[in-house]
C-alpha cells in the first residue's frame, strides 16, 4: 500500500502577519479610514493585531472575529454574509458555537499554494471597505 502526502506548505509566520497588517494599514490609511487588523495562523491562534488610534474600540473585537470566521469556514466573511439569513442555510450557525462567528465583509483566509494558512480581519470601516483593505494585504505574500 503506497500512501501519498501532499507536500508541506510553509506555515504563517509572524512576519509574514506583520507584513499582512502593514499592507492593510497602508490601503486603510489611503482611503482615510481608522481601522483594527487581525492576523491569525492556521490553529487560530493570534499572530498580530493593530488598532489605529482613532478606530471605533469595537474595532478590534469585530476584526478578530472576522479572522476567526474566516478562518474556520475557510471562506470570506463577505461570501457568508446571505447563508444565516434568517431563510439562508446557516441561519442558526452565529449562535451554535461557543466562540462567536461574525458574519460581516472583512474576514478573509489566508492561502499557501491553496493551502489555508491563517486569516486575516479588518473592522473599523464599512464592510466593503474592510474586505477590500484585507484583500488587498494578500497580495504581499503572494
Amino acid at each position: 500500500m503506497t500512501v501519498t502526502t501532499a507536500p508541506a506548505v510553509a506555515p504563517l509566520t509572524v512576519q509574514d502577519a506583520e507584513a499582512l497588517i502593514a499592507a492593510a494599514r497602508d490601503a486603510a490609511e489611503t482611503a482615510s479610514v481608522a481601522v483594527a487588523i487581525t492576523v491569525l495562523d492556521a490553529g487560530g491562534h493570534l499572530l498580530a493585531f493593530r488598532r489605529d488610534d482613532r478606530a471605533v474600540l469595537i474595532a478590534g473585537e469585530t476584526s478578530t472575529r472576522k479572522a476567526y470566521t474566516a478562518l474556520q469556514l475557510n471562506a470570506p466573511t463577505a461570501d457568508l454574509v446571505d447563508l444565516v439569513k434568517p431563510e439562508g442555510p446557516f441561519h442558526s450557525l452565529p449562535t451554535a458555537l461557543d466562540r462567536p462567528l461574525l458574519f460581516i465583509a472583512g474576514g478573509v483566509p489566508v492561502r499557501r499554494d491553496g493551502r489555508l494558512i491563517g486569516a486575516i480581519g479588518v473592522g473599523g470601516g464599512a464592510p466593503e471597505q474592510d474586505h477590500g483593505f484585507a484583500t488587498a494585504a494578500l497580495g504581499v505574500l503572494a
